[in-house]
């Protein structure tokens, strides 16, 4: 029996061999290198910046920020077709098989679709806004503050569109400055308002004047990625060159349905504390949430960079290629994944202590979110390889039956158990939902080897 050290050094001389044999292994890591480089500053100032809004504000005033800025994010993401998949799916078939006309006609379309439904996204926060600022603020008078920050609806017009497109062509080094361009404009205002003592309104500015970077300069790099590939009047072409209109809706209602009922359910955690709670609890909320995005944050440059190639896989119908390039992501999300969770539930107390002492409640609702959000990051391909197997139903369906049990218990026990049971119910939301998703994935990638394999000896 060799020794322990040696077992170590044996591992790691296999899994770098993996990666250095590995070409598509290395070009999804690339690729998630260039939006990691730009994530892991943009964590450290995200960090700050959550800090110094806290310290600025309190917990109330932090959760009363929060609170704000996810019902703008609600609203869109409500009336979002989550046009970057579209894009993925439609326009990466196009480009592969060298249909430039069908191509072109794909962007154009997602581009009209996101801009309709940005401005009906918009109508609807400013119709909503006042409900919001009662019912969940806690204030009426902070409803032109929420109208305020949803204007960041505006500027994310073609967002989802771009990011599809770049997807696609490969090109994350520009999208990656673009985002720490942002996070460095609202880190900074952030800094200053804390420094000068400002107040809530300021904060708020700062992450609007981020959003309009990200969403602006974003669409502006989709654009040129579109011209340098298709020409400068590729914006032209006539939508007689899209697939079937009947396809195409379908697949947008159905990841617009699923990307609908996952944020309600998973990504506005904030709305449901503050609709059961109080501004405090949302406050712990998003710091225990703000924490956690450590784990995230060096996992999600890979979601954007492996989708293209697992869709690329399975247009390819190479179920080997596809299975090894799962095993080998979820190998690296699982061990960054469970060393950042360790080293979060030993020395979590101490970052809350960044915050403030009035902070450190958020320490066991942040313990139960890890738990769930840690589980949906190791298998973070979960949603990409049934969207590229053609069945975006199926994730939707799950996510809806798991959601409405989970809102169903949280009607009943959070108003009477607290923010602690909140976070356990995303949690067992995460963990069996994505667990369905992935099952169902991997038995179809079954199904379709079987079937190759029947053809193949007929």
């Amino acid at each position: 029996m060799g020794k322990p050290g040696e077992h170590r050094m044996t591992l790691l001389s296999s899994m770098w061999n993996t990666l250095k044999n590995d070409k598509l292994l290395q070009k999804v890591i690339r690729n998630a290198g260039y939006l990691l480089s730009s994530n892991v500053l943009r964590m450290g100032l995200s960090i700050v910046q959550s800090i110094f809004a806290g310290r600025l504000l309190g917990v109330a005033g932090f959760g009363v920020i929060g609170t704000i800025t996810v019902f703008a994010t609600t609203l869109n993401k409500i009336f979002s077709f989550r046009m970057n998949e579209l894009v993925v799916k439609y326009f990466g078939e196009a480009v592969a098989h060298e249909e430039k006309d069908k191509a072109a006609a794909i962007v154009k379309a997602a581009g009209v679709g996101e801009i309709t439904s940005a401005a009906l996204s918009f109508l609807m926060l400013v119709l909503f806004a006042p409900l919001a600022a009662d019912r969940l603020a806690g204030d009426p008078a902070t409803a032109p503050l929420f109208i305020l920050y949803g204007t960041i609806i505006l500027a994310n017009f073609t967002y989802e569109t771009a990011i599809g497109v770049i997807q696609v062509q490969n090109h994350f080094r520009n999208q990656a400055v673009i985002n720490l361009i942002s996070t460095i404009s609202t880190a900074s205002i952030i800094a200053w308002a804390y420094f000068t003592q400002k107040g809530l309104l300021e904060i708020l500015l700062a992450y609007i004047i981020g959003k309009f970077i990200l969403g602006f300069g974003t669409s502006l790099l989709g654009w040129y990625e579109m011209r340098k590939l298709l020409g400068k009047d590729w914006w032209k072409t006539n939508f007689s060159s899209l697939p079937p209109l009947k396809e195409l809706l379908g697949f947008a209602f159905s990841t617009n349905i699923s990307n609908t009922v996952i944020h309600l359910v998973r990504d506005n955690e904030a709305l449901w504390v503050a609709w059961f709670l109080t501004p405090v609890e949302v406050g712990y909320t998003k710091t225990a949430l703000a924490i956690i995005n450590l784990v995230q944050v060096p996992i999600t440059p890979f979601i954007s960079t492996s989708y293209p190639e697992i869709n690329n896989a399975v247009i390819k119908e190479d179920w080997k290629l596809l299975r090894r390039l799962l095993k080998r992501i979820t190998l690296i999300s699982g061990t960054w994944t469970g060393v950042s969770a360790i080293g979060l539930a030993l020395f979590g107390k101490w970052f809350l202590m960044f915050y403030g002492a009035e902070f450190l409640p958020a320490y066991e609702p942040m313990l139960f979110y890890l738990i769930g959000l840690g589980f949906a990051n190791i298998l973070f391909w979960n949603r990409p390889l049934l969207l590229s197997l053609g069945l975006p139903m199926v994730p939707y369906r799950i996510s809806l039956y798991c959601g409405i049990a989970k809102i169903g218990l949280a009607f009943l026990l959070v108003p009477r158990y607290g923010l602690n049971v909140e976070a356990f119910l995303l949690s067992a939301f995460f963990v069996i939902s994505v667990s369905l998703i992935v099952l169902r994935g991997l038995k179809e990638m079954k199904k379709h080897e079987n079937g190759q394999r029947e053809v193949s000896t007929a």
